[in-house]
């Protein structure tokens, strides 16, 4: 589906049915140097029971024309203006990583846009480590390996997929390096910079999920139990065996948490 938002062509990946802004919607934003096939099995659960789905490529990712926004304020200011594009009032918001810290600062500065806040992969703040940045600010192939390195779980990177003849590893290293390295690095830098997490969390008023991998090292989860304390209408779920790509590696589950929180 593709929407215009401020003039910039956006695609939205639908979960396999026509979008319908009259029945209940979910909006899926991904991660840094992602895009909307990291929600394939997630989107189409929820557009095939009740839900109306919009699975972003954000903008300057994917097929969406950039300049991609240079900030997590300026990104949670596009999101109403995505809304509008769709018809939308308000919506659920399903974020991971980057995505998750765009959720919590559109429900903090539109809470009026938004109706439950699923956050995966989430920490604050999400520091990156100086050597990963000047690394992705140079183009250099060796980020790609290094992030999906410390993104999936190490017991999870040697086989085990629950889809037969799938390397998580190799597939999610594709998907990165198809990533413009300007987004990358672009990426990397707004959630380093990002400073306002503290007052978000306190102002966010829906009903919020933390879905925490239990061996994430890029958000750990010490730190993902302390916020979900916080929000004032709050909560964690864990995922056993899993690290900060848990659409991948934990498929089912992350499904099953979110269907618990959304549909439930």
């Amino acid at each position: 589906m593709w929407l215009d938002v401020a003039g910039k062509r956006v695609f939205a990946a639908t979960g396999g049915k026509p979008f319908d802004p009259a029945k209940p919607a979910v909006v899926f934003i991904h991660g840094n140097a992602c895009d909307h096939t990291v929600w394939a099995l997630q989107t189409r659960w929820f557009a095939y029971h009740g839900f109306s789905v919009l699975a972003l490529d954000l903008p300057g990712n994917g097929r969406s024309e950039g300049p991609m926004p240079d900030s997590v304020e300026a990104f949670a200011d596009w999101m109403p203006k995505l809304l509008d594009a769709a018809g939308v009032k308000q919506a659920a918001l399903v974020g991971h990583s980057m995505g998750a810290l765009i959720g919590l600062e559109t429900a903090a500065r539109h809470p009026d846009r938004v109706s439950k806040l699923s956050l995966l992969g989430f920490a604050f703040p999400m520091a990156v480590n100086p050597e990963l940045q000047a690394l992705a600010d140079s183009g250099a192939y060796t980020v790609v390996e290094l992030m999906n390195d410390w993104m999936i779980a190490k017991k999870n990177q040697i086989g085990g997929n629950r889809v037969p003849g799938l390397y998580l590893l190799a597939e999610s290293i594709r998907l990165v390096d198809q990533a413009p390295r300007e987004c990358l690095a672009l990426g990397f830098r707004l959630c380093n910079a990002y400073q306002n997490g503290k007052a978000a969390v306190a102002a966010v008023g829906c009903p919020v999920q933390i879905l925490a991998g239990e061996r994430d090292i890029m958000t750990p989860l010490r730190a993902a139990r302390g916020w979900a304390k916080e929000f004032k209408n709050g909560r964690i779920d864990v995922l056993p065996a899993c690290g900060h790509m848990m659409m991948g590696e934990r498929p089912d589950e992350t499904l099953d948490a979110l269907k618990g929180f959304i549909a439930g």
